[in-house]
Formats: C-alpha cells, structure tokens, sequence
C-alpha cells in the first residue's frame, strides 16, 4: 500500500493523485481545504486547486457552507455505498445481521447518515408475519428515529448547536419531540450512554434501539438498530439486548477496518 507521507518527497504519479486526495479526505473525517489537503500530499498549488474543481465538477466533492472547504459530494457517497455492498462484504455483513436477527427475534437494519436523512443500507427480516416495512434505500429522519438520533449525538457540540438551530422538527407522531431544549437532552443522553432510542416517534406502534457501527478512528460509519411493533415488543425488551446488539456491531466494523 502507498503511504502518502513517504510520496511527499517525490513526484506522486498522477493516476494516484485523486485517489490520494480522497483517500485524505476520508481519513480526515470532515469538510477539507486544498490547502489542508496540500500540507500532506505536497503537490503544486495550481494541481490540487485543479483536482479539487475536477472532483467538485464532477459530483464526487460538494464545496461546504464556508466556501473555502469540500466534503463528500453525492457521486462519492454513493461510490463509498456500493464499496460497502461489494458481494463478499454483503454477504458476511448478511450473515451477521441474519445471525442477530434471529437471536433477538426482529427485524435489524444497517443505516447510513446523507446529508438531510438515514438511508437503509441493509436489513434482516424478523420472522413474524407482522413487520414494519423500511426497505433498502429508504430514507428517515435525523430527530426522530434511533439511528438518526445515534448519528446525531456523534457530531461535534458546536454542528449540533447549529443543526438545531435552523432544522424544522416535523411532527411523524404525538411522541416526536419537536421542543428543541428536548431534543437537545436527549441528544446529551445519548452521547453519554452510547445507545439511542426510539419511543413511537417516527412512526406509531413502532419501538427501535440503535448503536453506532466505528471506523478504525472511532468515528462513526452507520447504525446498526432493531425495530419492533409495540403489539409484540416494548422499548425495554429491546433494549435488554444492548448486549448482543454491540457484539454485532463490533462484528460489522471490523468487516470495513
């Protein structure tokens, strides 16, 4: 593997120059400068402003709210999903997912953060014949659900802060909390006790408990949850099995480690 500090001091090949870029990009974890950028791959001014307005252009890198810094553009999103599902990973991930979906006995889904929602990466169904369908692909709120609310008690105090500040907390049930002091709380709560939940927020008769799925850095990549009809289950039932959730949480990150 080439080790971008050691490229510094000599010419990187250009077929390697994007995929350096973006592979600091990643390691980085958040909206990025070309100039920031520079200071590890060491290339000429005008040839990292000039990769930076190619990937830009081409839908791989969004330039951020500052105007000055890039983050991962739709096309890149989408490219690190289908890197994600790649049949071997998928097919491991699967029997995980079918292995913990069995144990707990409801249906587990995968979720990934976009930019203005969750979208379901992968599930394993519950065997019972009555289930609550979120197919692959389907995309749910940040404030209201147990993935979302566990992505959200990852960000940083200061882009929380701002997050709340202009978000519309749109009422799904009568149990959406849509004060902001106590989405705020819950938020806090959440980042203390590493789980989150959902109490019949999103959608009614429907109960969930989500943990984070970490990179390498402890950085969160998706959400592992469990959901559940409340005419089968309670909030506390699930939540018993925090246990088991973690242990296929650890599982599924070292897939992508």
């Amino acid at each position: 593997m080439t080790n971008v500090s050691s490229m510094t001091e000599k010419t990187i090949p250009t077929n390697l120059r994007l995929l350096l870029l973006l592979e600091e990009l990643a390691r980085v974890g958040v909206p990025i400068t070309p100039t920031a950028a520079n200071e590890v791959l060491g290339l000429p001014k005008p040839t990292i402003h000039r990769l930076f307005h190619t990937l830009e252009e081409e839908g791989f890198l969004q330039r951020d709210i500052d105007g000055r810094s890039y983050a991962p553009g739709a096309r890149l999103r989408r490219f690190a999903g289908s890197v994600l599902s790649t049949s071997r990973i998928r097919m491991v991930r699967q029997t995980v997912l079918m292995a913990l979906a069995e144990d707990v006995g409801e249906t587990c889904n995968i979720a990934t953060p976009e930019r203005h929602a969750m979208v379901y990466l992968d599930r394993a169904e519950t065997k019972w014949p009555l289930r609550i369908q979120l197919p692959v692909g389907t995309e749910v709120p940040f404030h209201c659900t147990a993935s979302g609310k566990m992505y959200l008690s990852t960000l940083k105090p200061r882009l929380f802060t701002k997050y709340l500040s202009i978000v519309a907390l749109e009422s799904h049930t009568d149990h959406t909390l849509t004060d902001r002091d106590m989405l705020r709380t819950e938020i806090e709560m959440i980042r203390a006790r590493g789980y989150s939940t959902d109490k019949e927020e999103f959608m009614n008769g429907m109960v969930a408990v989500a943990v984070p799925l970490l990179d390498a850095q402890n950085r969160l990549m998706s959400t592992l949850s469990v959901h559940a009809p409340v005419q089968r289950t309670s909030i506390d039932d699930l939540i018993s099995y925090l246990p088991r959730l973690k242990q296929a949480a650890q599982d599924l990150s070292e897939l992508v480690s």
